[in-house]
C-alpha cells in the first residue's frame, strides 16, 4: 500500500481506446485512481457508475478519475461504452508471479477470502492523488454503496 505523502508510482496502461496513458500526464491535477476487480459486474459496475455522476463536480474541482481492472482493452472499450463512463478506464493486463502489475504496486491486489476460499484477486481499493504526484487519501476494501460521494467530499476537502 502507497501512505498518504508518498509518491504515487509511475505506471503506463492502455485506457479503452487503446491509447496509452500515463500518471504523468495529469500531473497539476487532483486523480482518483479506483482499483476494481472486474469490468460489467454489479458492484463495478455500480461504482463505476458513481464516478460517471459525479465527474462534472469533479472535473470543476480539477479532478480527473482513472479506473483500473485486469481486463483488456476491448472489455473496457465495452464496458465504458454500454455505461457511458467518461474518463479512462485502464487495462492492467501485465501480470507478474504476483499478479498485474501496477495493481501490485499500489498494493490493491492480495489475498482475500471468497466464500470461505482465500484467493488472490483485487482489493477494491481508491487513491486520491494530489497535484504534486503524492498520495493525498487511500480508502481500503471499498464498500461501493456512496463511495462516489465520499470521495467527492475527499476531493473538495483537498481543495480547500
Amino acid at each position: 500500500m502507497i501512505e498518504p505523502g508518498e509518491k504515487a508510482p509511475a505506471f503506463s496502461l492502455k485506457d479503452q481506446n487503446g491509447r496509452l496513458r500515463r500518471l504523468s500526464e495529469f500531473r497539476g491535477q487532483l486523480v482518483v485512481i479506483y482499483f476494481y476487480p472486474e469490468d460489467d459486474t454489479p458492484l463495478c459496475t455500480t461504482q463505476a457508475c458513481q464516478f460517471r455522476d459525479v465527474t462534472p463536480e469533479l472535473k470543476k474541482l480539477g479532478a480527473v478519475v482513472l479506473g483500473i481492472s485486469p481486463q483488456g482493452v476491448e472489455s473496457k472499450k465495452a464496458f465504458a461504452e454500454k455505461f457511458e463512463l467518461p474518463f479512462p478506464v485502464l487495462a492492467d493486463e501485465k501480470m507478474t508471479e504476483k499478479g498485474p502489475a501496477v495493481s501490485v504496486a499500489y498494493g490493491a491486489w492480495g489475498e482475500k477470502n471468497m466464500y470461505g476460499k482465500i484467493v488472490r484477486s483485487m482489493l477494491r481499493t481508491t487513491y486520491l492523488i494530489g497535484a504534486d504526484g503524492k498520495v493525498v487519501r487511500r480508502w481500503d476494501r471499498v464498500k461501493t454503496p456512496g463511495h462516489g460521494e465520499k470521495v467527492l467530499g475527499a476531493v473538495k476537502a483537498a481543495r480547500d
